[in-house]
């Protein structure tokens, strides 16, 4: 009697054997909340911005290259008339002209592949109607592309070909290495887009990697030709003496470079080394990793700054600044 007492009947034992299975069961039986609790938390990783997917990259590099575009076309419509419009210092009428002799008199393959541009489509008679409507046009499609973030590659193709048309006829004016880079910049970025809907990209649909290391490739040339083109050029780059005299005689000086050209002697010479680690060294950071990539883009994008022409160099280094969360 005591050992039953203590111990329990068989029958009890068998009882609370199957109320603790089926308790066993029913915490393994996952409710209907639960479900849907995870099928949501499936759903946000899915459309959360992960690191490398570049899909913020593209809208901040899209909207940057439409800022440039404008930039580029307003200056274009505010001085291509007196450049080479009608009665402007370079007639780029006359430009065409003299390629039209050269290639034998005709507007035909030859002479579009010598100089490419829709102004051999246009009627001459009025040069500074065609070159104002094509600059109000770029004007207004990049404008669009800033405002609405909205683009695709019909609208990135006709800006670039806008442009280049105008690079090409613009002789010495548009001689520059700034406008054979936004060129290429522009180039790039028709690749960063849909073919032909305006929707926003959605973040489930990043760009190609190929396509951001092209961007990434052209910072990289540019900054190590510079570097590069110091180093062959004046012995001032490879004794450190060209800050020494380098505010005296820049392109474009600003009130800061008074009080920079009065610092001592060192810190002349730390500016040029600095110089030249930022344009020969850190380019190669782009290949070791994303910390280091983005260690180059925070170092480029910086240095930068400090200069009054180089809003489509901090371009292009967006492509080196990774989507982090």
């Amino acid at each position: 009697a005591n050992m039953a007492t203590i111990g329990g009947s068989p029958e009890s034992t068998v009882r609370k054997r199957r109320v603790d299975s089926r308790r066993t069961e029913t915490d393994h039986v996952p409710s209907s909340t639960d479900n849907g609790a995870g099928d949501n938390r499936d759903t946000d990783k899915e459309t959360q911005l992960h690191p490398g997917t570049f899909w913020l990259t593209r809208v901040v590099l899209l909207r940057s290259v439409a800022f440039i575009y404008i930039v580029a076309f307003s200056v274009a419509y505010n001085q291509n008339k007196q450049l080479i419009g009608d009665n402007g210092l370079m007639p780029c009428k006359n430009y065409l002209n003299s390629v039209k002799r050269y290639v034998g008199g005709k507007i035909g393959l030859e002479a579009l592949a010598y100089t490419p541009s829709i102004l051999w489509f246009l009627d001459w008679s009025s040069m500074d109607a065609n070159l104002d409507g094509m600059a109000l046009v770029g004007m207004a499609l990049s404008g669009f592309v800033l405002v609405t973030g909205m683009a695709n590659m019909v609208i990135m193709v006709t800006l670039w070909v806008l442009y280049h048309s105008l690079v090409n006829v613009g002789q010495l004016w548009y001689s520059f290495g700034w406008e054979s880079q936004l060129l290429e910049t522009g180039f790039l970025a028709i690749f960063l887009c849909p073919v032909w809907t305006l929707s926003q990209v959605p973040r489930s649909c990043p760009p190609s990697l190929i396509c951001i290391w092209t961007f990434r490739w052209l910072i990289v040339r540019i900054m190590l030709g510079a570097g590069l083109i110091k180093i062959r050029g004046d012995k001032c780059w490879r004794d450190l003496t060209c800050m020494d005299y380098h505010y005296e005689t820049q392109p474009v000086p600003n009130p800061v470079s008074y009080y920079m050209h009065r610092f001592p002697w060192w810190f002349h010479r730390f500016e040029t080394l600095s110089n030249h680690f930022i344009e020969l060294i850190a380019p190669f950071f782009t290949f070791l990793g994303r910390r280091m990539c983005m260690v180059n883009g925070a170092i480029q994008i910086l240095f930068q700054v400090t200069a009054a022409d180089e809003v489509k160099r901090i371009t292009l280094d967006v492509s080196l600044i990774q989507n982090s969360h």
